[in-house]
C-alpha cells in the first residue's frame, strides 16, 4: 500500500477543500494518505512516505513564502519521491489560464522554485467575500472589476472545477514507481 502526504498551503480554505477531495480519491484507490498543513510537517514525516502532494494557493498574484522555504529545504527528499504541485487561483477561471502551460502562477511557480514536480495541476479557487476583512474584500473586489470577475460583496462564488481535480487526483493514484 502506497504512502501519501499530500500537503496545502492555503490563505481562505479552498486549497484545503481540494487537498481533502484529493485524499479521497486516494483512499479509494488504495493508499494511505495524510492531510497536513506544509507547515506543520516533519522530515521524517516527509521520509516515510512514498508520494508528496503539494498544493498552495495564490493571494495578491503570490504563492506563500514558505512554500518556496519548503520546495528549497526539502528539494533533495522530494526528488525521490513520487511528486506533485497544484495551484489554486481564481485566475484560473479562465479558459486560456488554467492549465501548467498556460497558468501565469504556474509558469511563475516554475521559474521561482528549484524544486521541478513530476505533475502539474492547476484549479480555479474561489472568491468568498463575506469571509473576508475590509482590506482584503476592497483588494479583492477591484481585482476582480479588472479582470472582469465578480465585484457583488455580498456573494461567494466557487469556480473550481472538482471533475478536474477528481482527475488529477486519479493521475496522482497512476503514479507508481
Amino acid at each position: 500500500m502506497l504512502k501519501t502526504a499530500i500537503l496545502y498551503s492555503t490563505v481562505d480554505g479552498q486549497t484545503l477543500a481540494i487537498c481533502q477531495r484529493i485524499e479521497q480519491v486516494l483512499r479509494e484507490s488504495g493508499e494511505q494518505v495524510t492531510v497536513i498543513n506544509l507547515t506543520d510537517v516533519t522530515a521524517e514525516q516527509l521520509a516515510a512516505v512514498d508520494k508528496v502532494v503539494i498544493g498552495a494557493s495564490i493571494r495578491y498574484g503570490k504563492h506563500r513564502p514558505e512554500l518556496f522555504k519548503f520546495a528549497a529545504q526539502h528539494r533533495a527528499l522530494l526528488d525521490t519521491k513520487l511528486n506533485s504541485f497544484f495551484t489554486v487561483n481564481v485566475v484560473a477561471r479562465k479558459p486560456l489560464k488554467n492549465t501548467p502551460e498556460t497558468n501565469p502562477y504556474m509558469q511563475k511557480f516554475l521559474t521561482l522554485s528549484v524544486w521541478k514536480p513530476k505533475l502539474l495541476g492547476v484549479f480555479a479557487g474561489k472568491i468568498d467575500y463575506p469571509r473576508y476583512r475590509f482590506f482584503d474584500k476592497v483588494m479583492i473586489r477591484f481585482i476582480m472589476w479588472m479582470t472582469k470577475g465578480p465585484t457583488d460583496t455580498s456573494g461567494t462564488f466557487e469556480f473550481t472545477d472538482w471533475n478536474k481535480v477528481e482527475g488529477f487526483a486519479k493521475d496522482i493514484a497512476a503514479q507508481k514507481h
